[in-house]
């Protein structure tokens, strides 16, 4: 991993502002220029921390990215600004001033809690992590309310904080890691360490986290942020027991009133898309008993209903056509129709949306959306468009 030391000098600085909008690929021209006047290894720092920069424009703003410090990892394995001030947020109006961030990464969660007003202990094993981190908050100007140790997070005492944060690594050698208790470190030291904390605790973990790994004493919430689910969240200390789905921007929270499964019904007027977080979070009962719906499927997260009812949680669609799934049948309505700017959305179907859009070839100028589902239990296919 690249040393971030000599980017921190005088030199560096001066040679990552001006490699800062470098095209990739004008790369090699650059990197021979500058290597007229500097050494070959820190030409390459830059050109590195700079592409580094412009993939993480995407998660802090570009404002942000362009002046911290990132590791491959790091870019990769960070919390997106909106999701880590939404939640420093919370734990502000939740009376916490102090919160022990422990494996914080290049340092994404700690600008945001010391952005909040939180003093931060940031810890991180890995050397040019915790070096990362520490020089965002310098950058940022925040190195007043955060301080980096480098450290292993199960030796860090946490007793003068008011809450922990834990966000264990979930990736290995081999890719993610879906067994919690895999994580590093395991869920289950998390969690202990969360019921020590003061005030409370919040654990980042996978989206995909099992219901049943949930303790009972803890909050479980899912997060999205423009449609795409982001995280997990266990919080200790606000409602045990309670989940939630909250979509960002907004924030909008939806939570649970452990409503039965819908019913199954025949196709109505309208089909809803529930919001990944809703999902996830085993909400979708709310979203029918909002829109007055019911499923198309006992397996499939689609609702569907008669009437229009708008809500943040999911997205409408008007249904025109609902025909038992063929090919041909589809081409040719398409054809009839003009349509060329084809949609293609599936749950609970084998069928890959672009095998089937080189199958039917759409041409012309209207638009459409197919869903590619089951109801009842029988492959269909529903046409429409968003309402």
């Amino acid at each position: 991993m690249t040393d971030l030391a000599p980017l921190l000098t005088p030199e560096g600085r001066a040679l990552l502002d001006e490699v800062r909008d470098t095209d990739p690929a004008q790369e090699l021209a650059v990197a021979t220029r500058l290597r007229r006047e500097h050494p070959a290894a820190l030409v390459s720092a830059a050109l590195g921390q700079a592409r580094l920069r412009q993939r993480a424009a995407v998660k802090f703003g570009a404002e942000d990215a362009g002046r911290m410090f990132f590791t491959p990892n790091g870019v990769e394995q960070s919390t997106r600004a909106s999701v880590a001030a939404y939640r420093a947020r919370r734990m502000a109006e939740a009376g916490i001033t102090s919160v022990a961030d422990l494996c914080c990464g290049i340092g994404g969660d700690a600008i945001a809690l010391a952005r909040a007003g939180i003093r931060v202990l940031a810890v991180d094993r890995d050397p040019q992590t915790a070096a990362a981190a520490r020089a965002n908050a310098d950058a940022l100007g925040l190195s007043g309310l955060v301080e980096v140790r480098e450290a292993d997070v199960t030796d860090v005492d946490t007793a003068g904080f008011d809450a922990v944060f834990v966000d264990p690594a979930r990736r290995g050698g081999r890719g993610r890691i879906f067994d919690p208790e895999a994580y590093s470190p395991p869920l289950s030291w998390a969690i202990s360490a969360a019921r020590r904390a003061p005030l409370g605790a919040a654990l980042k973990v996978a989206p995909g986290i099992p219901h049943e790994a949930v303790p009972e004493d803890a909050e479980a919430e899912w997060i999205s942020d423009g449609g795409d689910v982001k995280e997990a969240v266990l919080w200790f200390g606000t409602e045990p027991g309670a989940v939630r789905a909250t979509l960002l921007p907004g924030p909008r929270t939806l939570l649970s009133r452990g409503l039965p499964d819908p019913e199954v019904r025949p196709p109505g007027r309208y089909l809803y898309e529930p919001d990944g977080a809703v999902i996830r979070a085993h909400l979708v009962a709310e979203v029918a008993d909002q829109v007055g719906g019911g499923l198309l499927d006992a397996t499939i997260a689609y609702v569907t209903a008669d009437t229009l009812h708008p809500t943040p949680y999911a997205t409408a669609y008007e249904i025109t056509d609902h025909l038992p799934f063929n090919v041909k049948k589809l081409k040719a309505l398409l054809r009839e129709r003009q349509v060329g700017i084809l949609t293609v959305k599936k749950r609970g179907s084998a069928v890959e949306p672009e095998e089937l859009r080189k199958k039917v070839k759409p041409q012309g100028p209207h638009a459409a959306t197919v869903f590619l589902t089951r109801v009842a239990g029988a492959p269909a296919m529903l046409i429409g468009h968003p309402a």
